[in-house]
């Protein structure tokens, strides 16, 4: 559970830096726009661009961090949830023969 808080600890980190780069973005063209650099058509359609292309890299920002967690924790041993899932459903099933075999003895 560490990790998963450790992990949406960095997201919540790029989330706020996303908006952070959204709102700067959107303060420069509105100067352009008073400067008449460019008109507010362009404007929009400039912060559109950026916004769409920052929240692509950060889609995949996220799938390559999601990546060397995953690598790293394999690295270190630490055995998948579907692993473990797995393991406990073994263990259940050879108490219950266990049981199973022990009432037969007492019979």
């Amino acid at each position: 559970m560490e990790n998963n808080d450790w992990l949406k600890q960095i997201l919540m980190i790029g989330v706020g830096t996303t908006s952070l780069a959204a709102e700067k973005i959107k303060e420069v063209s509105e100067q352009w726009v008073k400067e008449g650099k460019i008109n507010p058509d362009q404007a929009k359609n400039m912060v559109d661009d950026i916004m769409k292309q920052i929240q692509s890299d950060q889609g995949n920002l996220q799938a390559q961090m999601e990546r060397q967690i995953r690598n790293v924790l394999q690295d270190l041993g630490v055995s998948r949830q579907s692993e473990v899932d797995e393991l406990r459903g073994r263990i259940d099933r050879l108490e219950r023969q266990v049981r199973e075999l022990e009432n037969k003895l007492w019979r």
